[in-house]
C-alpha cells in the first residue's frame, strides 16, 4: 500500500513536551509510519501523519485529542 501523508492543525502546543505527548498519541495508532510536528507556540501547529495504511480522520482526532490538544 501507499504512503499517505495528511497535515492537521492543532491548537494549544506550547512547547517540546506538546510535540512529544502528540508525537507519542499519534505514533501508537496502527498504520501510523511517521509524525512531524511544525511547532508554531501561540499559534495553529502543522502536524503531518504519513500512514501505511488506512486510518480515519476521527481515530486521528482522537489521537490528538487523547493527547490534551484539538484540531483546528
Amino acid at each position: 500500500m501507499t504512503e499517505t501523508t495528511r497535515e492537521l492543525r492543532v491548537e494549544g502546543m506550547t512547547c517540546d513536551h506538546c510535540v512529544r505527548a502528540v508525537t507519542a498519541e499519534l505514533s501508537a495508532v496502527e498504520n501510523v509510519a511517521a509524525v512531524a510536528v511544525d511547532l508554531r507556540a501561540g499559534a495553529t501547529s502543522v502536524v503531518r501523519v504519513t500512514t501505511s495504511g488506512p486510518v480515519d480522520d476521527e481515530t486521528l482526532a482522537a489521537a490528538v485529542d487523547e493527547a490534551g490538544y484539538t484540531l483546528a
